[in-house]
C-alpha cells in the first residue's frame, strides 16, 4: 500500500513516515498542498492521503476538493491543530474519511488507516464470496447450510451458533483483520449486543475448539492490537 503524507512541519511527515514504514507502507511526502496534487497526478497508485488542513500554498480543504473533482476516490484521513466539531464535520462532509487531532500518538493514526483499508477490502468483496455456503479453511471445512464443522478426518467440532458466526465470518473474508467490535456489527447487528470482552471470550473459546480437533492447527490467529484473522 502506498500512503502519502502532506503536512508543512517536517517533523511530523518524518515521524508518521517511520511508522508507517515500519508497518510496510511505501510512503510519499509532501509539504505543502501544491506539491502534494502534483505527487497525486504524477503517481496513480496512491491509496491513501494523510492531510494537514493549514498548509502555505493551498490547504487541505482544497487539496481534498481538487481531488474528489478529479474523480479520485481513495481514502483522506485529515491531520489537524483544529479539533472543534464545527472542523470535524466540515472535513468530513468536504470528503474526507477520518480526522486526527494534533497532537496525536502515531499509533492511533496507523490504527485508523488499517481499519480504512479493512472497510475498503470488505466493501470490495465480490458478493458471492459472502454467499459460499462451503468454505474449507486449513483442515476443516465448514457448511453454511447445516451449520457444521468437520475435520479433515471426518470429526464434528461442536460449535455454538455465535462461534459458528465468527469463524464463518473469518473464513469467508480470508487475511481480513476484524477487531472486536467489527465482530460485533457483522455478527451481532441488531439487538442486544454483547460486550467486546464478550466477543474475545467467544473467539478463545472457538480457537481452544479448533486446535483441540485439528492437533492444534491455529486456523483463527491473533494480530496483536487489531483483531482476528483466517489467513488464506
Amino acid at each position: 500500500m502506498r500512503v502519502l503524507v502532506v503536512d508543512d512541519e517536517k517533523e511530523i511527515v518524518e515521524l508518521l513516515t517511520i511508522y508507517l514504514k515500519n508497518e510496510s507502507y511505501d510512503v510519499l511526502q509532501a509539504f505543502d498542498g501544491v506539491e502534494a496534487l502534483d505527487l497525486i497526478a504524477k503517481n496513480d497508485d496512491i491509496d491513501l492521503v494523510l492531510l494537514d488542513i493549514m498548509m502555505p500554498k493551498k490547504n487541505g480543504l482544497e487539496v481534498l476538493e481538487e481531488i474528489r473533482k478529479q474523480g479520485l476516490n481513495f481514502p483522506v484521513i485529515f491531520l489537524t491543530a483544529k479539533a472543534t466539531d464545527t472542523d470535524k464535520i466540515t472535513g468530513l462532509f468536504a470528503g474526507a474519511d477520518d480526522y486526527v487531532a494534533k497532537p496525536f500518538n502515531p499509533l492511533e493514526v496507523i490504527a485508523r488507516i488499517k481499519s480504512l483499508f479493512r472497510r475498503q477490502q470488505l466493501l470490495n468483496q465480490p458478493p458471492q464470496a459472502k454467499d459460499t455456503s462451503k468454505v474449507e479453511v486449513g483442515s476443516i471445512t465448514i457448511e453454511k447450510d447445516s451449520h457444521t464443522v468437520t475435520t479433515l478426518s471426518g470429526q464434528d467440532v461442536q460449535l455454538t451458533g455465535s462461534e459458528f458466526d465468527i469463524l464463518y465470518l473469518l473464513a469467508t473474508h480470508l487475511n481480513q483483520v476484524f477487531s472486536a467490535e467489527d465482530i460485533l456489527q457483522e455478527v451481532w447487528p441488531e439487538g442486544n449486543k454483547p460486550s467486546s470482552q464478550t466477543v474475545m471470550v467467544h473467539v478463545s473459546h472457538l480457537r481452544d475448539k479448533l486446535e483441540a480437533a485439528t492437533n492444534g492447527e491455529k486456523i483463527v490467529k491473533t494480530v496483536w492490537g487489531l483483531g482476528y484473522k483466517i489467513v488464506g
